[in-house]
């Protein structure tokens, strides 16, 4: 069900980046970033059909890197390489002519917008629309150049490239405005649905709550053990880490079962483990130095040890 829903999600990012693409985007003569920057380039040079080339360029690329990017990324970036393909097809032919005709900055707005909330939709879901993805992964494995630089690079150089086609400026500073706008959209509908919460319960009802946590809203808690300085009784609090949309979940579950609950919530800027995000920090072949640390305790442990015996003889 779960992977059904990432599809079906997938589709739904890929059909808000394809409309605002050709409503917005192709009909004003932008070159955008990415291989369906590098598709409309060959569009507004020869006439070429936007969907069958960017389809042919992801193919010939992940032909290229299939052993380099493994047998998963390949799997998904072709699943949404051909959807995007063929509602390309589909959308190109029904929007002709320019939806806002005399704004061309507005429809980059526009358009930007949308494909930034769908490439949003489609990489919270585990999607992927091929393009340059394919050729920051092999670059970033190979070299010391992250991903998103590498991503960066691409964009400017076929983005630059417009100029020899339109022989000005201004093409290009809408397709930097374009690709600015984008990633702040798509930025920040990742961020948003990755955004975590903590929950500190203070409550009588502690065992309840926790197990209606567990079952219900599918989500692990700790049992922190306090004293409430002002009527010195021993309390349970329950300390809860979810996503910023379960919170309403929580809070439900809470006040059913105690509404004279004490409760807080705070934002947390990031949470990485079992059931979030995972750490994406590069090693660079390094190792903890565990063998000095545990000569260290082993050093204090023997300290230790020699001055209780010193305090036994003496006494």
């Amino acid at each position: 069900m779960k992977q059904g829903r990432d599809y079906v999600m997938i589709i739904v990012g890929l059909v808000s980046y394809c409309f605002g693409f050709s409503a917005f985007i192709l009909p004003e003569k932008v070159v955008t970033g990415g291989v369906i920057g590098l598709a409309s380039i060959f569009h507004y040079a020869f006439g070429w059909n936007v969907a069958v080339v960017n389809y042919t360029i992801n193919i010939l690329l992940l032909a290229i890197a299939f052993r380099t990017v493994g047998k998963q990324f390949v799997i998904r970036t072709v699943f949404g390489a051909t959807m995007a393909s063929l509602l390309l097809y589909i959308m190109v032919p029904l929007f002709p002519d320019k939806i806002v005709d005399g704004q061309p900055f507005m429809s980059i707005i526009i358009g930007a917008t949308l494909c930034g909330l769908g490439l949003g939709i489609t990489f919270t879901h585990n999607g992927s629309s091929g393009g340059t993805d394919i050729v920051a992964a092999v670059v970033a494995k190979y070299s010391n150049v992250s991903f998103g630089r590498m991503m960066l690079y691409c964009d400017m150089c076929i983005i630059g490239s417009s100029y020899f086609l339109f022989h000005g400026l201004d093409k290009i500073v809408y397709g930097i405005v374009f690709m600015i706008v984008n990633s702040f959209v798509a930025d920040l509908v990742i961020n948003n649905n990755r955004q975590a919460v903590q929950f500190m319960i203070f409550t009588q009802k502690w065992e309840d709550i926790a197990n209606a946590i567990h079952n219900e809203a599918h989500r692990g808690c700790t049992l922190l053990h306090g004293t409430g300085w002002y009527t010195k009784h021993d309390v349970k609090i329950l300390l809860l880490m979810c996503r910023k949309y379960e919170s309403a979940h929580i809070f439900r579950i809470v006040k059913a079962i105690d509404p004279d609950a004490f409760v807080t919530q705070t934002n947390a800027n990031a949470v990485y483990g079992e059931g979030f995000d995972k750490m994406k920090v590069r090693l660079n072949k390094y190792k903890p130095n565990i063998a000095d640390e545990t000569m260290s305790t082993a050093h204090i442990q023997a300290a230790q040890q020699a001055a209780a015996n010193s305090t036994t003889a003496s006494s």
